[in-house]
């Protein structure tokens, strides 16, 4: 079963590099404590449970699912880490249903420019770090300015096996 990704037109291809144009995308978002792969648990299941139906459609006073998307992107804040989960192209800010945990924000995310690198197996810390690091120096060579903050972006489930799972690393452009 395909599950919808953000849509995005690739710039630039110099595999597994790419620089990308995001179309506009909601996500909906939660801030975690801890380390990585803690938070990375926790605040998955935050907003697993907000699409499974842990949420409230304004107009009918009714919960509802929401299709899952891809990818689960995790990115480091001042106080741990931003979680978020891509809504489907066809929901908005207008027609998603309010989450009833108050630690789940939706968000809406403008038209941006993205570097992106490819990259397989498990997202450890070493491997985040050696691609992020290979992301830089590729982005250097183009002389693009990158904005401060990388995100961690995972397309699979926990059960793919690791050299089958499709992991990126994503830093938006400076405009």
């Amino acid at each position: 079963m395909a599950v919808e990704e953000p849509r995005y037109t690739v710039l630039v291809s110099e595999p597994p590099f790419e620089v990308r144009r995001y179309a506009a995308f909601t996500v909906a978002q939660t801030q975690i404590t801890g380390d990585f792969d803690a938070a990375s648990r926790n605040g998955f299941r935050r907003i697993a449970s907000y699409i499974f139906g842990d949420n409230v459609q304004a107009e009918v006073g009714a919960q509802r699912k929401i299709s899952m998307t891809a990818p689960v992107t995790v990115a480091p804040e001042s106080e741990g880490w931003r979680v978020h989960f891509v809504m489907p192209s066809a929901e908005s800010m207008q027609t998603l249903p309010k989450p009833l945990n108050p630690q789940i924000q939706l968000r809406p995310v403008a038209e941006h420019e993205t570097v992106a690198v490819r990259f397989s197996g498990f997202t450890t810390q070493t491997s985040i770090q050696e691609q992020t690091e290979r992301l830089k120096a590729w982005a250097k060579t183009k002389n693009l300015k990158l904005s401060p903050t990388a995100q961690v972006a995972r397309y699979d489930d926990p059960f793919t096996l690791p050299w089958n799972r499709r992991n990126e690393i994503l830093i938006d452009l400076m405009p």
